[in-house]
């Protein structure tokens, strides 16, 4: 039999047999899955999870580092063979399951779950697993958490190893979550089966087993400035020059931008980055692309990138010169905030804005705004202007002070429309 590995064809060879296990180990397993796994030429998995396996002619194969580029090759060289899959829990939780779905396609994979560190972690804690986040940071910046703390959540974060929970507990301690509790679950299902706990200020705790996960009771000091994950961020969440859109508009052109799970926006001219960072705060698995052309305005981008919590954002330099090396893949969404007045750049953002698309551009200057008056006689869309007042001192009374009137236009890219009209 000649098997395929091209993606786009499927997988033609055996069924791959993709079996989660447990801490528990061989005998935790279902007569199925072990009869599925004895059928194996070849299994592949981590070093932990092979030595799990019983003596038997089957090869054992660790994974190779870094693992997903190495797939093609490693599947490719055995897809004559039976070939079997070992995860941890339930392989479609964060698991290996996804990625060889993405890759060969469902119908490739048979696939055996086991409770996943989760389910085994609220059942030993008694927290509702529907209403309790999972936050992944094995091969994701640790920073990945911060959206997801508030006061009174209780979280659960898979841990990279064993030094993911004295991590944590310095990263609470500086967002200001120091009173939070941490419960550290390890080896959760199997004999070695043990879990410690302490505040993140007072966490005394050494590293233990790198089979960890780790569940946070989230407890903010009074002080604390409040984030969430809608948008409007205090201005004092962004580090910078200055080049920021307060907090008031940024809330409403988010808004105009309409994020949605899984969606690209382009930011182009970054400046401190706050459009790309809310955008992919509304929900982790929205992602950005953010053009800046000026270094050290990158560079308080990648600050803030990190401190907000969203790493799903990647930072490019001046968007022409950034496009003209690379194909970059069409946003959903594009927000132009900076060089609005370049020649070229609005028809630039306009070709490679996908059909359907949504384009969202604010102007403060007289000729900026004449430009948005053009577009929208040309293209449609919907105009609006707003001024934010915001109260401040002024001796000992209170005056309005107002900040610049920002004209937005809000228009969406028609269907089968590639180009601006000549």
């Amino acid at each position: 039999m000649t098997a395929s590995v091209d993606a786009a064809k499927g997988w033609t060879g055996h069924p791959i047999v993709v079996a989660g296990i447990g801490a528990d180990g061989w005998p935790g397993l279902g007569e199925n899955v072990r009869s599925a796994i004895g059928d194996c030429e070849v299994v592949f998995g981590s070093a932990r999870q092979l030595a799990l396996l019983p003596a038997s002619d089957i090869e054992r194969v660790p994974w190779p580092t870094p693992l997903l580029a190495a797939l093609p090759e490693l599947f490719g060289r055995n897809a004559d063979r039976r070939i079997g899959v070992l995860a941890s829990g339930d392989p479609m939780f964060y698991g290996i399951g996804v990625t060889l779905a993405r890759r060969f396609g469902p119908a490739a994979l048979r696939v055996f779950p086991q409770p996943s560190s989760a389910s085994l972690a609220c059942a030993r804690l008694g927290w509702p697993l529907a209403d309790t986040p999972v936050v992944s940071v094995v091969a994701r910046p640790l920073p990945t958490i911060v959206p997801e703390l508030s006061e009174g959540r209780r979280i659960l974060v898979l841990s990279e190893d064993q030094t993911t929970p004295i991590r944590i507990a310095e990263l609470l301690c500086d967002k200001g979550f120091g009173d939070s509790s941490l419960t550290v679950l390890e080896q959760l299902g199997g004999p070695a089966e043990r879990r410690y706990t302490g505040s993140a200020a007072t966490w005394a705790h050494p590293p233990g087993d790198p089979l960890n996960i780790v569940a946070v009771d989230c407890r903010a000091d009074p002080r604390t400035r409040r984030d969430t994950r809608l948008p409007g961020l205090a201005d004092a969440a962004f580090a910078g020059d200055g080049q920021l859109t307060k907090a008031e508009v940024r809330a409403l052109t988010v808004t105009a931008l309409a994020p949605v799970p899984g969606e690209m926006l382009w930011d182009v001219g970054g400046g401190s980055g706050s459009i790309a960072i809310e955008w992919c705060r509304t929900h982790p698995r929205c992602r950005a692309v953010t053009f800046e052309r000026l270094p050290a305005r990158r560079e308080q981008i990648a600050t803030n990138i990190t401190a907000l919590g969203v790493p799903g954002i990647t930072i490019r330099g001046e968007m022409s010169s950034e496009l003209a090396e690379e194909k970059i893949s069409a946003p959903d969404a594009i927000f132009l905030g900076g060089g609005l007045t370049q020649d070229g750049m609005f028809e630039l953002c306009w070709q490679h804005l996908r059909p359907g698309g949504r384009f969202v551009a604010n102007a403060v200057t007289a000729e900026s705004e004449a430009l948005l008056l053009d577009w929208s006689a040309r293209f449609g869309g919907t105009l609006r202007k707003f001024q934010i007042y915001r109260g401040e001192a002024l001796g000992g009374f209170t005056a309005w002070r107002p900040h610049l009137p920002v004209a937005q236009w809000i228009v969406r890219k028609p269907a089968g429309r590639r180009t601006a009209d000549p």
